[in-house]
């Protein structure tokens, strides 16, 4: 039987509040094992941890329950105490008596008796606890960064610069990400390629910075420190170490009917194309599905006025497989589709276009040479009207809940950019609510009103509809509770944003967490708001939630501080709660192997002694380097022969017979 102490934390009045915390500690004194029961104010706090240190030596604990908070906040501060008093620290356990208990509770009665329950299940645990020893793992000193976006350079260049190497991972032919397809950026109005585009070059030239771009991640296996990532590098049909970006292949491709990505199907480019000017690597990339040559076998324009002869027809998708000690997802993000907002006309006139689809319209570089125009007859509009919140902030399924974040602003610098530039252009805003939330944002908002004559209207818009050559809008005006009818030319539409398509897969590869609308899920919100509770994995940019350029930088810079810090450690200690199997049991099935996501059991020949007979068997061998405990093994084995060191069945049974007693 373990000498067992018990401290019961008030957590100011988080838990006192609810909670009888001098009736808890005299409930438990009777528990089996338990010699020792007290309660502090803050037991995290230094005095805290030292009336545990005091108590292992004094009264000689083997053991220690510590009813508190949630384990994933303190665990590890309670366990390095009780390891500086001699104490192995895997000889302590966390009863969450704030989280699953004060907290869900409002009667004090049933709260207390909650909190001893959760007290009796964690002391039994400890009576069955034996100590255990952590193992050492490798650290890879090379980190993968999944995303060529503002939000992966910023971390790519932090981490290189830091001295470790770096791969950066685009789908896309080229990195930049949206911010290369914007024109100016809020609250500066400064240039968006003119801050990008040295960001991409410095990236390119960095000598620890291996770009991969027209590539997707295909797989990933291992864990912290030590991951397996087989990258799929598409083919190009074009060598990069030919190419010399000249363009004369784009010029005399004759298939130019495909609508552009980049442009956001507002032009048409060839089937081999360069993305955009500024783009990195600036080689181009054939288009199979649009490209004659791949459909009909004829054409090879391409590689005849290639005087490099960089075209390669014949060049394949390839895997290619590298280790990494972490990994960021800065996969970024993407606008809404609009097939459930018909009231809006986007699918039927030409002249209702999304924000994105407005910046490609006022870009220099743009399909209109930054003149802004109708695009049904291509004349310049005389009003223009913005509706906000198109799909943001939305409770009838049709679009998101949350709030876009950027909307408000980059709808105010629309509004200002076309007063600037069109003075005697009408700009009507829609709004539901004006959010200006970051520095120098309100001031921003107000200079559209104030400065540049910007109509602000708080009310929702009801129908978008052609009418005599023209826009009609229907509205409601909150303020003065009348109905605006209002005749304009283009409607640009606010739309909501929401994580790139792809990171459902990417974070089914990674084991990631995501939340209902598929945004990576941090850690811990406040605490680790760049780690994703998969160890070694670090969150950059918008595929967290939404954010504005200042915000998505700021955190990949936290990230990349993440990163060099894992990176920076020669080893890490690994969890000793692994998978361990009892040979005498184990009947050679395999259905453990096949359900470990880590790979880290494997069979081998051994000779084992059971009942006085010694037999060579087939058994399962954990590999701990590579286990992670997370006990799928040991539901899946038919024969019972796998258990979780820290979490053995035995313990499990205990703690519930001890919550039903």
């Amino acid at each position: 039987m373990q000498r067992i102490g018990v401290f019961v934390c008030h957590c100011g009045t988080n838990i006192a509040g609810t909670v009888d915390v001098e009736k808890v500690v005299e409930m438990v004194k009777s528990e089996p094992g338990v010699v020792h029961a007290e309660e502090y104010q803050y037991m995290c706090s230094e005095a805290g941890q030292s009336k545990i240190k005091d108590a292992i030596r004094d009264k000689q604990l083997t053991g220690v329950v510590v009813c508190s908070c949630s384990p994933r906040m303190h665990e590890n501060t309670f366990r390095k105490a009780a390891e500086r008093a001699g104490l192995n620290p895997y000889m302590v356990e966390i009863a969450n008596i704030r989280e699953h208990c004060s907290w869900i509770h409002k009667n004090k009665e049933e709260a207390t008796e909650k909190a001893v329950i959760l007290a009796r299940a964690a002391i039994a645990k400890v009576n069955l606890n034996a100590p255990l020893q952590p193992g050492e793992s490798r650290v890879v000193k090379r980190a993968l960064v999944i995303g060529g976006g503002i939000a992966g350079i910023q971390t790519a260049l932090d981490i290189a610069d830091a001295g470790y190497e770096v791969d950066i991972v685009e789908k896309t032919p080229s990195i930049g990400g949206k911010m290369s397809q914007l024109d100016k950026t809020f609250p500066t109005l400064d240039c968006s390629a003119c801050i990008l585009t040295p960001k991409m070059v410095e990236a390119a030239a960095h000598d620890k910075i291996n770009i991969y771009t027209y590539s997707e991640v295909e797989k990933v296996s291992g864990f912290v420190g030590d991951f397996s990532v087989d990258i799929r590098k598409k083919a190009r049909s074009v060598d990069m170490t030919k190419c010399t970006g000249c363009g004369v292949c784009s010029e005399k491709c004759p298939s130019k009917k495909t609508p552009s990505e980049f442009n956001r199907g507002l032009s048409t480019r060839s089937a081999i194309y360069t993305p955009f000017a500024q783009a990195i690597p600036n080689v181009p990339v054939i288009d199979r599905e649009h490209c004659i040559k791949f459909q009909t076998g004829k054409c090879g324009v391409c590689e005849k006025v290639c005087a490099a002869g960089a075209i390669d027809y014949k060049q394949q998708d390839e895997i290619i497989t590298r280790e990494y000690g972490a990994i960021v997802v800065a996969t970024g993000f993407d606008t809404i589709k609009l097939n459930k907002f018909d009231e809006y006309s986007y699918n039927q006139s030409p002249d209702v276009i999304t924000s994105l689809e407005f910046e490609r319209l006022t870009n220099a570089a743009g399909p209109t040479k930054g003149h802004l125009e109708r695009l049904s007859n291509h004349e310049a509009p005389k009003s223009v009207t913005f509706i906000q919140c198109v799909g943001s902030r939305d409770l009838t399924c049709k679009g998101k809940t949350y709030c876009s974040k950027i909307c408000c602003m980059y709808t105010a610098k629309h509004a200002m950019l076309i007063r600037d530039k069109y003075p005697d252009v009408e700009v009507n805003v829609f709004y539901i609510d004006v959010r200006t939330p970051g520095k120098n944002f309100d001031e921003f908002y107000r200079r559209a009103v104030e400065e540049y004559g910007v109509n602000y209207i708080k009310g929702q818009v009801g129908k978008v509809a052609e009418h005599n050559g023209h826009l009609r809008v229907q509205a409601v005006d909150l303020i003065d509770n009348k109905r605006i009818i209002l005749e304009t030319d283009l409607v640009v539409l606010a739309t909501a944003i929401e994580p790139d398509p792809s990171v459902r897969g990417l974070a089914t590869m990674l084991t990631a967490s995501i939340d209902t609308n598929n945004f990576l899920t941090e850690a811990h919100p406040k605490l680790r708001p760049v780690e994703s509770p998969t160890a070694g994995v670090f969150l950059s940019g918008v595929c967290q939630g939404p954010k504005d350029i200042p915000e998505t930088v700021s955190q990949a810079g936290a990230a990349a501080a993440k990163v060099i810090g894992l990176l920076a450690k020669d080893k890490l200690v690994t969890n000793p709660c692994t998978a361990k199997s009892d040979e005498r049991y184990c009947n050679g099935c395999s259905a453990c192997e096949k359900v470990c996501p880590y790979g880290a059991i494997s069979y081998e020949n051994k000779e084992v002694f059971d009942h006085g007979i010694r037999e060579t068997r087939r058994v399962a061998v954990v590999n701990t380097a590579l286990c992670q405990g997370c006990g799928a093994c040991t539901v899946a084995c038919p024969s019972g022969a796998m258990d979780l060191q820290g979490f053995s069945n035995r313990q499990l049974i205990a703690e519930v017979d001890a919550i039903c007693k």
